[in-house]
């Protein structure tokens, strides 16, 4: 176990937005004194061989992430997907692409529900590794094709103007597509399929009522979170491109999220193995930053703007985070000996960008255990510095976003592991 203090100074203000008046620090010496409960120390016992890890380690690790943080899937490891090909354009992207629309439906648990999959693939090629990932706005927003069809299911009218009534219009077409560079992630070599988060679950406190969680008992409902649920939606689209698209080299699936999809992304990795590297971008507090830092956004933030994000028990640490079992450089941990990709962005404080290298420094001690080298250096790096061995990071400059810079970073970083020359 290590302990922490606070040594750099910034600034220190309060929050009240939506009246909720909960304190925020931006001031390092402000920082509490906090210790990080150790991953490799389970019910007293030292875990020092990879074997013990995943035999007693990373198992109990991963209850506690589910029984305290992101809640408990419902649901058997093994879903009945019907699967219907809306439309395909074997001249996507100027001709340099195929796209693929594809919905997938899940007949034993409710004839309602669906999930929306846009894929792209690179023309010509074969058995090539395909990046994962959900979208804030509607697939139609993450590129200006006019085929793509628009999303039907409610939407954060707050993402931007051109939505009416939480529903998306012809005029929100393309509106994410900085955030996509699909042309250059085609040209790399790379698939990339995305669904709207929203589809399963739309993010607001009564979306379950029309999502997966409308199935559950209460109980079951307030043991798994939409978070949860976001997970959930990124492992049936492994699904869909393990079992149906043969020009994808299932070996070289990468979850890649920005923001609390991000946090859904590493939740995701941890629970599903066949992420073989995971991405986090910006993904703050409840994904890659410590939570016993007090900076920026707090587990008290959290639960209070998105009460649904997590599973109930999370909000017992509210004003009791020293009383978490767990922190976040535990679940990092248990990506290992997966590669691991962690970004931040310098003027992103709410997500406390030290946190989450601090975070990625600490998952070193897992993947130590499998003699891989995290980050390979303790020391943060410049602004748009990439670095790292099996753990990568960036601190990139700039507001709280994921632009062609991070994916630049993401490929290179997919390249050198999956040795793509």
């Amino acid at each position: 176990m290590r302990v922490f203090v606070g040594v750099f100074l910034a600034v220190a203000v309060t929050l009240t937005a939506n009246a909720q008046k909960i304190p925020v620090n931006y001031d390092e010496t402000k920082i509490p004194a906090y210790t990080l409960p150790d991953p490799l120390l389970v019910k007293g016992k030292r875990i020092s061989t990879k074997t013990a890890w995943e035999k007693e380690g990373r198992p109990a690790v991963l209850k506690m992430f589910a029984e305290e943080v992101y809640g408990i899937n419902p649901f058997p490891p093994s879903i009945k997907i019907a699967t219907e090909v809306r439309g395909i354009n074997e001249n996507a992207l100027g001709g340099k692409a195929i796209s693929k629309q594809v919905t997938l439906r899940f007949p034993e648990i409710s004839p309602n529900l669906a999930l929306h999959v846009l894929l792209y693939l690179p023309k010509n090629a074969q058995k090539v590794p395909a990046f994962v990932s959900l979208n804030f706005t509607g697939n139609h927003t993450t590129t200006k094709e006019q085929d793509i069809f628009v999303t039907e299911n409610w939407v954060n009218a707050g993402f931007d103007k051109s939505y009416t009534n939480n529903r998306a219009t012809e005029a929100s077409r393309g509106i994410a597509e900085r955030r996509w560079p699909m042309e250059a992630i085609v040209a790399r070599g790379y698939a990339v399929a995305t669904a709207y988060y929203g589809d399963l679950e739309p993010d607001h406190a009564e979306g379950w009522k029309t999502g997966l969680r409308s199935v559950l008992t209460p109980e079951q409902r307030d043991k798994w979170g939409a978070l949860g649920v976001w997970a959930w939606s990124m492992s049936r689209m492994v699904d869909y491109l393990i079992q149906n698209e043969t020009q994808i080299d299932k070996n070289k699936i990468i979850g890649v999220g920005h923001s609390r999809i991000g946090k859904a992304t590493l939740w995701a990795g941890a629970e599903d193995p066949r992420f073989a590297i995971v991405v986090s971008n910006d993904s703050g507090e409840g994904g890659a930053a410590l939570a016993r830092r007090w900076i920026g956004e707090t587990v008290e933030h959290l639960n209070t703007q998105f009460p649904h994000w997590f599973c109930a028990n999370y909000k017992k640490y509210n004003k009791a985070v020293s009383d978490l079992p767990v922190d976040q450089h535990a679940l990092l941990g248990l990506m290992a000996p997966r590669p691991l990709y962690v970004a931040s962005a310098t003027e992103d404080t709410w997500a406390d960008p030290k946190g989450e290298f601090m975070s990625a420094l600490e998952a070193q001690n897992v993947y130590s255990l499998y003699k891989k080298t995290g980050l390979g250096t303790e020391k943060m790096p410049l602004p748009n510095t990439s670095i790292g061995q099996t753990i990568g990071y960036h601190i990139r400059e700039g507001k709280h976003d994921i632009l062609i810079y991070d994916w630049e970073q993401y490929m290179n970083f997919a390249d050198k592991h999956f040795k793509i020359k």
